[in-house]
């Protein structure tokens, strides 16, 4: 994306404020020229994002980049039980990142390491969790928005939930809606974008 904008732009300076999982879709903020100073500070502000989870079943990477590797028994499960695990999750908690994350060991990121069967030692770090709405269940998928803290790892979340309920979970899907005051509903699909700066330089 960073690529694509510079070449519609033409701008010196190009950069992004976030990146997204591969699988992931929503809210991109990039930055031109001068407002590339502002990426650090549009970065530490808190995101919101919906997602879907899929109770009884674990993957390695804690969504559907990588196949099921274990499946569990879901029957047991009540709605009730799944309203009181979220609760267990709201405020500040410590966060393990996923093994296949772009955190960086020895210069490697997490997630090469992975792929070559490789476990990285990745430390824990604070997260807070804002809001946690269940807003809808479809057993065995459970659909979410979550209020969050920089550097918050939904897809950890959705792995921790599963346990959480003595069970296994992974992320099926996840939209960022928002980073800070800037909406989903309020940004450009690229084409248009592109469009847009097309016709403004005829």
């Amino acid at each position: 994306m960073v690529r694509k904008v510079k070449n519609i732009t033409r701008a010196d300076k190009v950069g992004h404020a976030g990146t997204l999982d591969p699988l992931a879709s929503g809210l991109l903020i990039i930055c031109t020229g001068r407002l590339t100073k502002t990426i650090d500070q549009i970065q530490a502000q808190e995101k919101e994002y919906t997602g879907t989870l899929m109770l009884g079943a674990t993957t390695e990477s804690y969504d559907l980049e990588r196949e099921i590797n274990q499946r569990f028994d879901t029957s047991d499960i009540t709605e009730k039980q799944i309203h009181d695990t979220v609760k267990q999750f709201m405020g500040e908690t410590d966060q393990f990142p996923p093994q296949h994350s772009a955190k960086k060991v020895d210069g490697k990121r997490a997630y090469e390491l992975a792929r070559r069967g490789v476990v990285a030692k990745l430390e824990a770090r604070k997260v807070f969790i804002k809001e946690f709405e269940i807003t809808g269940i479809a057993m065995p998928l459970v659909h979410f928005r979550i209020v969050c803290s920089k550097g918050t790892y939904i897809r950890s979340i959705a792995d921790d939930f599963g346990k959480a309920l003595n069970n296994g979970a992974h992320l099926v899907s996840l939209a960022r809606t928002k980073i800070g005051e800037y909406k989903l509903e309020d940004a450009w699909e690229i084409g248009d974008f592109e469009r847009t700066i097309m016709n403004t330089k005829l």
